[in-house]
Order: structure tokens, then C-alpha cells, then sequence
């Protein structure tokens, strides 16, 4: 142990040193005393060489690179360190140099020095030069400390893995075409659903009875993103789960996935028909409408991602198969039923009214699309006035109406489909018995889920038209959430759609079918999460009714700020507008106070132009009457007796009814054009909440 010891501390090597003031500096071996296991030290101090005899273990303490934790072993042909323990040097001149510290530099030659002192250094060089290169090979091969051998380690396991790494790549690269964008995401999530059982949705499994159902649809990957070879980032492993493979990346650039899992009473993968689905969803519905009960269906979804294929049927380029939706496959079991003998003896009628809600208006599909009022007569009973109701006896003539209402739904162009709906089509089914309504059947094919988000557009008809889409979805989620948690109170006036079909919202035997549509390509990953989790939240809050409740508002503070902001407007409370109210403070992560201004003036602008539009063309028609009054007045002058007293009092008369009129048309007209302004300034604030699920 002793040789070990010295054989780590070489005479000629700089070593830390403590002195006693507790300053450390760095000094030079002179000698090694094996005796008392201690070396001699020497260093320059203001041009004075100073000495020092200090023992090993404080040698060791501030030196750890020289300490004896293991054995050094050097190359077999090294020879030992020489000894200079014969040799003392006590004392070097002023005028010598001093040596930088932490070097084991050789002095530099002084011609100053002389005799004796010069004789001596000459016959230190060799021993010098030999320390210098031990000290070197010593420094090499001395233990690393944990630190180094952790970095090292690291090094090699980072090395490892890009080996790896790149064999994998080498071997999918046989695999799988790497020509496809983003093959590496597709073989992750290849070998994600290798590791899957599948248990698929079957003909043989059994319809449960609920009250909501809520189901998800996936459709196949389209010609569009087949061409650009997106990726298919749904899977469905069983009837009532489906997967989004989310891709993401790491801070270090590395892809993986998020695999999000949501569960739903149905899940149909992109090879189920519209039979299979209709089967699942509206025809355990159809039973209800022949119990003097309201069924409600709806397909809700982005924009392409089948919503109107599955309501309306099957598609063939720009020509729709009507035979194979579910408007069709409803009416169909509509007149099967009829049939039985225990509904055969009610002798029911069959009617279907077809319209569209757009921009917060309705409009007749099967009357040349005229422009319809929504009322509450004074059973607070929703009317839509106008509204035709025709009589159908058969499925063929039900497709005949839907082909009539299907070619004037309002559409338009989006990046997601060329002929995009940008309107809720509700088709109905109504039973009447002796005129009375028995029952009915709402089936909606809703608009683009994803359009609400176009509430802060600079164009004014693209900002109502989101405005309306974004607030009728939430107000149909919160309708749906009362329905199943029997709530007093269903918030259907805060928007048109919930509006006219309140009555599918209430009464014990109501019941409601949602079909969720979602695209399975990666570039729709946020769309279609985004319609998962609305309709997760919708079935989540029905499981469990008393897990919530009754009068609890979310968030106070929300609730303040509205409130505020009722004072700042100077608004007046409506029905309409407490329903609004209430819509906004249950989904106060996706609507903000600004957000709720915005709704409240664009709810107001839609109120006015309906009174403007009335009263306007009131005054047409009684300025058709007048221009008869005064045609009689004129012709009246034309007798050479008229009645001259008469006549400038009937004219009068009619000047002041028309001033009168006018004016009053005008203040509203004036009235509008500020309600325009305030919503236009309304949509300039708008500070929105990322919505989770429009």
C-alpha cells in the first residue's frame, strides 16, 4: 500500500496546498519521506523559494487525481520513478525565474546564474524531463471521476441507439414505401394496432335502450387524401371505443404518438354501411314517434366528413343514392309499422316537412325556399309560421322531397369540400291522428362543426354565419345535457335550431340520437378531436344525473363579467337572452364575455332586420293602397265642379298617414344601421377561448 502511495506522488509534479491562513495555492515535490509518509514542497513567494513537509492524507484531500482509490498500471517497459531523496535543495536565488503554477515547466536557462547553481540544474534537467512525461502518463491513466464516467456512458448509449435507429430505418425502408410523407408515423402506428384484439361491431350484437345515444362514424379516406397520400389516424379495435394517433414531437425533434381513447355507446369503423348504422341509431327511434313520443337524430361533424352521405344517402360524383340515407331507411320503417295491426287501427297520417337554418333564419326547402318566423304562440308552443307539411304515402314519395329539398340547400366552398352545407337541414316525419299531432321524427344533417370558428372573419355574412353555427352547437349540447339530466329548464331559445325543435326537448318520452362523423386523415386530427370530445361531453354528463348539482353555477367570475357588461350595454332581460346567458356561463372555457357580446349583438342584428324586413314591406303594401286613394283623388280633379274642400282634406289625410308611417321606418331603419355598427365593434373585441370541441 505504501508503494502504491508514493508511487502516485512524483517528485517534480505541482500539487494543491493548504496553508495556514487557509489560502491553497500550488507548489513542487522536492522529496518523499516514506518514513512518515509525508513529501516536501516547494513554491515562490515574492521571490523567495519557500518549503513545506506536509503529510499524505492532506496531499490527497486537495489532490483526489493523485489519491490511491486503485492501482495505476503503466506499460511493462516504464521504468520506476528515480529518487531524488539525496538531493535537497533548500534554497533557490532571488533572480531565479518563477515557474507559471500548474505546469511543470523546465527553467529556462539564466545566464545570470552560475557556477555551483548551474552545475546543479544541469544535473536536475534529465530528472526534470522524466517527472514531466510520468506526471503526463499518470494524468492519463488515473480513475475518472463518476461525472465523466456518467457523460461517457451516455455517449455510448446515445451511440447505440442511432445505430439502431438507423438499422430500423434501414429495415422499415423494405417494409414500406418511404416515398409515403410521414412513413415513419405510419409505421408507429402500424405497429401500435398490431398489438391490438379486435372485436368490431356486429349485426348479432344486441340494441340497448338509451334515452341519448351517442355514437361515433368513420368514414374512409377520400380521393383528396388518398392522392396526397394522407395518413388513416382513427382506429376502432371494438363496437363502442375509438383511437386518435395523434403525432407529436419531442424538443429534440423526435416523433412519436398520443394515442387518445374515447368510448361511446356505438363506434362504426369506415366499412360499415348506412344500413348497419341506421340500425344501431335511428330505427330503435322510430318506435318512440308511434308512442306519442319526439325522436330527434342528428349527424354532427366537420365539414367532408360524411354527415350528408349518412342523413341523405349514398353519393356517386355529384349524384346522391337518396334510397340509402337515413331520411329514406326512417320512412321506410314508417309505413312498415303502419301496417301493424296495433298501429293500423290509429288510421295516422304521415307528413314530412323539409327546411334549413341559415345565418339564423329558416327557410322552406319544399316551398321554393321561402323565408320563414319562428314564434311562440301563447301556450309558449313554438310555430314555425308558414311552414308546409305534405302529405307523403309511401318511401318513394318521401325521396321525391328530399331530392326537391337537397337541390336548394344553401352550400358554398370550403378547403375541406367544394359543395360544402353551410345550413342545419332538419327533415321531419310527422304523425297526426285526426289532425292532432301524434308524434315526430327530427332528422338533421348539421352544418360544418369546424365553420364556427369563423366568428372574428372581417366579412360580415361569413361572421353570422359562424356566429349562428357556433351558438346553435352549444345550445344543442345544453338542450341534449337538460334533456338527459331532467332538467326544469331546457336553454332551447338561445338559438334558432334549439328553437324549433323544443318540443323534441321535453315531455318524458323524448329521446335523441347523435351521430358523431369524423374524418380519419392525419390533416383533420384537430377537427376530429375536437368533435370527439363534444361528443364525449355530451354522454359523459348523462351517466351519471346525480353527480351534479341543480342551479350551480361554473364560474362566478365569468358571471360577474357578464354582468358588468349587461350594465355597460344598457340591455334589456329577455327570454332569448337569459337562455343566451346561461348557454355562455355553462361553457365558459369556450365562450368568453367578449365572445358572449359578440352572440348577443348578432342575435340582436338578426332580431332588427326581421323588423325592419316586416315593417318595410307593411309600408309597400300600404303604399299600394294609398296610390289607389290618391289615383281616385286625381280623378276626382278632373270634374270641373270637384270638390276642391274634399280633396286637400282626403290628400291630407293621406300625407299625414304616410309621414307618420315613415318615420317610424325610418328611426328602425336608423336603429339598424347602429345595431351593424355595435356588432361590428363587438366583433373587433373578441378575445375567444380556444373551443375544445366547435
Amino acid at each position: 500500500a505504501m508503494a502504491v502511495n508514493f508511487g502516485k506522488i512524483v517528485m517534480g509534479i505541482y500539487v494543491e496546498i493548504k496553508r495556514s491562513d487557509g489560502r491553497i495555492h500550488q507548489a513542487m515535490v522536492t522529496s518523499l519521506n516514506e518514513d512518515n509518509e509525508s513529501v516536501s514542497v516547494e513554491w515562490i513567494e515574492n521571490g523567495d523559494t519557500k518549503g513545506k513537509e506536509i503529510d499524505l492524507e492532506c496531499i490527497f484531500s486537495l489532490n483526489p487525481d493523485v489519491a490511491p482509490e486503485e492501482e495505476i498500471s503503466l506499460s511493462p517497459v516504464t521504468p520506476p520513478p528515480p529518487t531524488l531523496s539525496s538531493v535537497k535543495v533548500n534554497k533557490i536565488p532571488k533572480n531565479r525565474r518563477t515557474i507559471a503554477p500548474g505546469r511543470s515547466e523546465i527553467p529556462s536557462r539564466d545566464n545570470r546564474v552560475g557556477g555551483d547553481e548551474l552545475k546543479e540544474r544541469k544535473r536536475l534537467l534529465p530528472l526534470i524531463k522524466w517527472n514531466r512525461v510520468y506526471h503526463s502518463a499518470l494524468l492519463t491513466a488515473r480513475r475518472k471521476s463518476n461525472c465523466v464516467k456518467e457523460v461517457e456512458k451516455l455517449q455510448e448509449k446515445r451511440e447505440r441507439r442511432r445505430i439502431q435507429q438507423q438499422e430500423l430505418r434501414e429495415k422499415r425502408a423494405q417494409e414500406i414505401d418511404t416515398t409515403i410523407p410521414n412513413y415513419e408515423i405510419l409505421q408507429m402506428i402500424r405497429d401500435f394496432r398490431a398489438s391490438l384484439d379486435y372485436r368490431p361491431l356486429t349485426t348479432t350484437d344486441l340494441i340497448e335502450e338509451h334515452r341519448i345515444c351517442v355514437c361515433v362514424r368513420k368514414r374512409p379516406l377520400n380521393k383528396k387524401e388518398l392522392a396526397v397520400k394522407d395518413l388513416d389516424v382513427i382506429t376502432i379495435p371494438s363496437k363502442d371505443v375509438v383511437m386518435v394517433h395523434e403525432p407529436k414531437q419531442k424538443v429534440d425533434l423526435t416523433r412519436y404518438l398520443e394515442n387518445q381513447t374515447f368510448r361511446f355507446d356505438y363506434a362504426f369503423d369506415d366499412s360499415t354501411t348506412n344500413e348497419m348504422v341506421y340500425r344501431f341509431t335511428a330505427r330503435p327511434l322510430v318506435e318512440t314517434i308511434f308512442d306519442r313520443g319526439m325522436a330527434t337524430c342528428f349527424a354532427y361533424g366537420q365539414t367532408g366528413s360524411g354527415k350528408t352521405h349518412t342523413m341523405g344517402g349514398d353519393f356517386s360524383g355529384k349524384n346522391q343514392d337518396c334510397s340509402k340515407g337515413i331520411y329514406a331507411l326512417a320512412a321506410r320503417d314508417v309505413f312498415l309499422m303502419l301496417k301493424k295491426p296495433n298501429y293500423k287501427k290509429l288510421d295516422l297520417q304521415v307528413y314530412a316537412t323539409f327546411f334549413e337554418i341559415y345565418s339564423g333564419k329558416v327557410f322552406d326547402l319544399l316551398n321554393r325556399k321561402t323565408k320563414l318566423r319562428v314564434l311562440e304562440d301563447g301556450k309558449q308552443q313554438v310555430q314555425v309560421v308558414g311552414l308546409q307539411e305534405r302529405e307523403v304515402k309511401c318511401t318513394e314519395d318521401v325521396l321525391k322531397l328530399i331530392e326537391i329539398g337537397n337541390s336548394c340547400r344553401t352550400s358554398g366552398q370550403t378547403s375541406a369540400n367544394a359543395h360544402s352545407s353551410r345550413s342545419h337541414a332538419v327533415f321531419q316525419i310527422i304523425l297526426r291522428r285526426k289532425g292532432k299531432m301524434h308524434g315526430k321524427f327530427s332528422l338533421i344533417d348539421l352544418a360544418g362543426n369546424e365553420r364556427g370558428a369563423d366568428t372574428s372573419s372581417a366579412d360580415r355574412q361569413t361572421r353570422l354565419e359562424g356566429a349562428e353555427i357556433n351558438k346553435s352547437l352549444l345550445a344543442l349540447k345544453e338542450c341534449i345535457r337538460a334533456l338527459g339530466r331532467n332538467k326544469p329548464h331546457t336553454p332551447f331559445r338561445a338559438s334558432k335550431l334549439t328553437q324549433v325543435l323544443r318540443d323534441s326537448f321535453i315531455g318524458e318520452n323524448s329521446r335523441t340520437c347523435m351521430i358523431a362523423t369524423i374524418s380519419p386523415g392525419m390533416a383533420s386530427c384537430e377537427n376530429t378531436l375536437n368533435t370527439l370530445r363534444y361528443a364525449n361531453r355530451v354522454k359523459e354528463l348523462t351517466v351519471d344525473p346525480n353527480a351534479v348539482t341543480e342551479g350551480v353555477r361554473p364560474n362566478v367570475n365569468s358571471i360577474n363579467q357578464l354582468d358588468i357588461m349587461d350594465e355597460e350595454w344598457e340591455l334589456g332581460n329577455s327570454p332569448q337572452r337569459d337562455d343566451l346567458k346561461l348557454l355562455c356561463e355553462q361553457n365558459e372555457e369556450e365562450v368568453s364575455p367578449q365572445l358572449f357580446t359578440f352572440h348577443e349583438a348578432v342575435s340582436h342584428l338578426v332580431e332588427m332586420e326581421e323588423q325592419v324586413l316586416e315593417d318595410h314591406r307593411a309600408v309597400f303594401q300600404e303604399s299600394i293602397r294609398w296610390l289607389e286613394d290618391e289615383k281616385v283623388l286625381l280623378e276626382m280633379t278632373e270634374e270641373v265642379d270637384y270638390d276642391v274642400d274634399s280633396y286637400s282634406s282626403q290628400l291630407e289625410q293621406i300625407l299625414d298617414q304616410k309621414i307618420e308611417i315613415l318615420f317610424e321606418l325610418r328611426d328602425k331603419v336608423r336603429s339598424f344601421r347602429s345595431t351593424l355598427q355595435e356588432e361590428e365593434q363587438a366583433s373587433k373585441q373578441i378575445n375567444p377561448k380556444r373551443p375544445r370541441a366547435l
